[in-house]
């Protein structure tokens, strides 16, 4: 008898496994721990217990179900596993609390997928140098935009008051307009002032490298941050890597962030920037379908609006192309 011929159906393939669980169950986690996140680095996460990071520090991954989802400095998370403090405890963060604000930046303004940056900040804080780097208002804007966006108060932090040519006066007559509070800072003078605006709330620190910024931690807090100097080009050194919150002594966080030259906007639109000006946002419902808000064909001009204020949204609103 001749051997039989082989089709397709003779080959036995092995069964994969299949994406379904294997159980319906799944744990709920209801005894995690919250926590608060106050520093990242290289896939480990850094929690204080408590929703107000009052307790102990531990190092935490993710649980499987928050692999794909971003975790930053700031989110109130739950910690499952270990959470005595031992050194050869495990622990992971199984659940992610739902965020009050959100600072986000694009890698430029044609990308659309935002970078969470910090969550839970009540307040960020621009710090611009008045000599070297000289202030970059278009930058400043910027911030102002993701602020705004993002839920958060800006704050505007003016540093190396003390050194020759510093000169606060057109700032502050730019911003002014705004509402945005403005405190000078001199290496020669207390930093109350500043402390007075950070106490008791989140504020996450944004800027340009070399403006001053861990500098100006360092004297909020009880130090710890590494500063630099000037590069030769005239470019401030990066001093800080990775986003770190510190606790404040009389209350309150403050969010150093590594020092940046530009800061992508591609997630923002201009109607949420015009949220942030309710004196105007009624009126601008009344202006033509896709305006721009520029004159001479916008409402805006016909609705008895503050000048100033007028001004300083349509240069905001500029920053965004």
């Amino acid at each position: 008898m001749s051997p039989r011929e082989l089709d397709e159906d003779d080959v036995r393939v092995r069964p994969g496994k299949g994406s379904r669980p294997r159980t319906r169950r799944r744990p709920d986690f209801a005894d995690a721990v919250p926590a608060m996140v106050v520093a990242v680095d290289r896939g480990r996460w850094t929690c204080r217990l408590g929703l107000d990071g009052s307790g102990i520090e531990l190092t935490a991954t993710r649980g499987g179900g928050l692999r794909r989802i971003p975790v930053v400095v700031g989110d109130r998370v739950r910690l499952d596993g270990d959470t005595s403090g031992r050194t050869e405890g495990l622990v992971r963060i199984v659940a992610l609390d739902e965020r009050r604000s959100l600072l986000a930046r694009t890698a430029d303004d044609t990308e659309g997928t935002e970078k969470p940056v910090v969550a839970n900040a009540d307040q960020l804080g621009v710090v611009v140098s008045l000599t070297t780097p000289p202030p970059q208002p278009r930058l400043v804007d910027r911030c102002l935009v993701a602020a705004y966006a993002g839920g958060l108060s800006p704050l505007l932090l003016l540093t190396k008051a003390d050194e020759d040519g510093a000169d606060d006066a057109e700032l502050r007559a730019v911003y002014g307009p705004l509402g945005v509070p403005v405190v000078t800072v001199a290496h020669d003078r207390p930093v109350d002032d500043v402390l007075g605006a950070l106490a008791g709330v989140t504020t996450v620190l944004f800027g340009s490298s070399g403006v001053g910024k861990s500098t100006l931690v360092n004297r909020l807090t009880t130090g710890g941050q590494r500063t630099g100097g000037m590069s030769g080009v005239g470019k401030g050194r990066h001093t800080t890597s990775a986003a770190q919150a510190i606790a404040l002594p009389a209350g309150g966080w403050v969010i150093d962030t590594p020092g940046v030259r530009s800061f992508g906007l591609g997630g923002v639109t201009p109607a949420t920037v015009i949220a942030a000006f309710p004196d105007l946002a009624e009126a601008a419902e009344h202006c033509p379908p896709g305006c721009d808000h520029r004159p001479p064909d916008c409402h805006l001009d016909e609705a008895g609006a503050d000048p100033a204020r007028l001004s300083s949204l349509r240069r905001l609103l500029a920053a965004l192309s």
